[in-house]
């Protein structure tokens, strides 16, 4: 999972969804802790597209 810092609107939409706690509202950021399943929730939720899932990166 990556999270564009530049899309990001910081609503929390993610953090209230996700079901192993691992994200983290701050100030001017959502904060990601260890543990992701890949469930893919935050994806789904995200109203600006700012969470990819990271798989096709260059």
């Amino acid at each position: 999972m990556k999270i564009s810092a530049e899309q990001c609107g910081c609503c929390g939409v993610c953090v209230a969804v996700c079901p192993q706690n691992i994200l983290e509202l701050s100030s001017m950021m959502i904060i990601t802790h260890e543990g992701c399943e890949n469930c893919n929730l935050c994806m789904v939720v995200c109203p600006l597209g700012a969470i990819k899932d990271g798989k096709n990166e260059i």
